[in-house]
């Protein structure tokens, strides 16, 4: 009953995703053409939400549910496994048509295609989580 919020919270969400074309293919494939700037308003949009709901965490000390100050870590590793890591990402979004939250919610709207996508994440996933520990980081 506890984590009802959560689940209202992501319908929320998926309604929004929906309704402003986010989880669109053809508002992704507009996007890595450079053909729209649809996608790059939202996701702009995004950022700028994130960093100032960030500043202002910052300043007012919030805290999560466990009662822990909210904090990011700075990170000092280098600048290139995350251009590896974005490109690999950005490749599987560009093929597949969606990032990992519009998986789940295209399978909500009906594209029952996804259930093979999420599966196929699922199990890249399951191959990371095994071999992580030999992999550079």
């Amino acid at each position: 009953m506890k984590y009802l919020k959560f689940l209202f919270v992501g319908i929320i969400f998926g309604i929004v995703l929906v309704k402003s074309e986010a989880v669109s293919w053809y508002r992704i494939y507009e996007m890595f053409r450079f053909q729209s700037f649809h996608m790059y308003g939202i996701i702009g949009t995004a950022i700028a939400t994130g960093v100032i709901f960030l500043q202002i965490s910052k300043k007012k000390h919030f805290k999560n549910l466990l009662g822990l100050e909210i904090n990011v870590p700075k990170k000092d590793s280098g600048f290139v496994r995350y251009i590896i890591g974005g490109s690999i990402f950005g490749l599987g979004w560009a093929l597949v048509g969606a990032c990992p939250g519009p998986m789940y919610i295209l399978l909500g709207t009906g594209v029952y295609s996804m259930i093979i996508v999420i599966l196929a994440a699922l199990l890249g996933t399951l191959i990371y989580g095994a071999l992580k520990n030999k992999l550079p980081h």
